[in-house]
């Protein structure tokens, strides 16, 4: 991707200014913005950074993908951030994306917990 295209998460910036530095190494200030991380890491397939942000309790091994229906992301709406305590966080999202020509819709919320100044993805509700 492009430094300066628009980045997938949504936040109408930069790649170079929004998830792009976090994808390089950078730490997450938020959830949230761990969360737009992961989106965008989904939408550019960017497997290694997605197992690197998931919390060591609930890692998979690997990511699955059907290759002979990739999903197309096509959209990210963040309904709700929650911060419980400085180490503790939910957001509810909403992510669309197509797969063979069809929409679907992924409403999650999402829980995280940051240790040692970063923050991991944990696990979501399915809505």
């Amino acid at each position: 991707m492009k430094p300066d295209q628009p980045c997938p998460c949504g936040s109408d910036r930069p790649y170079a200014r929004c998830c792009g530095p976090l994808h390089a190494g950078t730490s997450a200030a938020t959830a949230e913005a761990l969360m737009r991380s992961r989106y965008a890491a989904f939408a550019l397939g960017l497997d290694d950074y997605l197992l690197a942000t998931w919390h060591r309790t609930t890692r998979p091994a690997s990511i699955d993908h059907d290759d002979t229906h990739p999903p197309k992301w096509i959209g990210l709406q963040v309904k709700a951030h929650r911060q419980f305590d400085a180490e503790h966080a939910e957001v509810e999202f909403l992510a669309r994306y197509r797969v063979g020509g069809r929409a679907h819709r992924l409403h999650e919320l999402s829980r995280f917990v940051r240790e040692d100044g970063r923050w991991f993805y944990v696990d979501g509700t399915l809505y």
